[in-house]
């Protein structure tokens, strides 16, 4: 299993969210995206990352990159406009709900393969989160939606597998591949 995502600090946490509500007022308005701002060594490594956008505590968009060349900053300012605008399952972000915006940010750490034979107990709830890849299709969730719905292993792992398109038992078929990974979440709230 892979390490845990490095932790961003503070200050960068700060940037990031200010990043990320800039982008997206910036769409609001028809403007270009707004420049990257100054930023340290943590915020121009390449990492995996979803920005996740809630309203009243509900789903709005969340979108990632598991795994990407670019800095996490320039990522992070892409997600936002994905996550309010091109997540397909909402309807694009509407100005009067600009202000009541929750956002959360998670760094992923690259995904590795679980040797079938540990599965379902080499997954633990709250820990990682799960790629489901067979049959030419593949299905993410996040390490929180599992903590979230109170799931086990197993139901963690029909319910990646149903995100992928598949049976839930996919998983467990000839073929398929399950990753797990880690990351770090961090929610704007907590960085006021």
């Amino acid at each position: 299993m892979s390490a845990p995502a490095a932790s961003i600090g503070p200050e960068e946490q700060r940037l990031l969210f200010s990043l990320i509500r800039s982008a997206i007022q910036a769409r609001l308005a028809g403007d270009p995206a707004p420049d990257l701002p100054p930023h340290g060594r943590e915020l121009s490594r390449p990492a995996g990352a979803f920005v996740t956008l809630r309203l009243e505590g509900a789903l709005q968009g969340c979108i990632g990159f598991v795994e990407t060349e670019r800095p996490l900053v320039e990522s992070v300012r892409e997600l936002a406009v994905r996550a309010a605008f091109h997540d397909g399952r909402f309807s694009p972000l509407l100005p009067e709900q600009f202000e009541g915006l929750e956002i959360e940010i998670s760094v992923l750490t690259p995904p590795l393969p679980i040797p079938p034979s540990s599965l379902p107990g080499a997954v633990e709830v709250g820990r990682d989160g799960l790629i489901v890849r067979h049959r030419g299709r593949s299905g993410l969730l996040l390490p929180q939606v599992a903590s979230e719905r109170s799931w086990d292993p197993l139901t963690f792992l029909q319910q990646t597998s149903r995100k992928a398109g598949l049976p839930p038992e996919a998983w467990s078929e000839e073929g398929a591949v399950v990753e797990a990974f880690r990351c770090e979440v961090y929610q704007e709230s907590q960085n006021l």
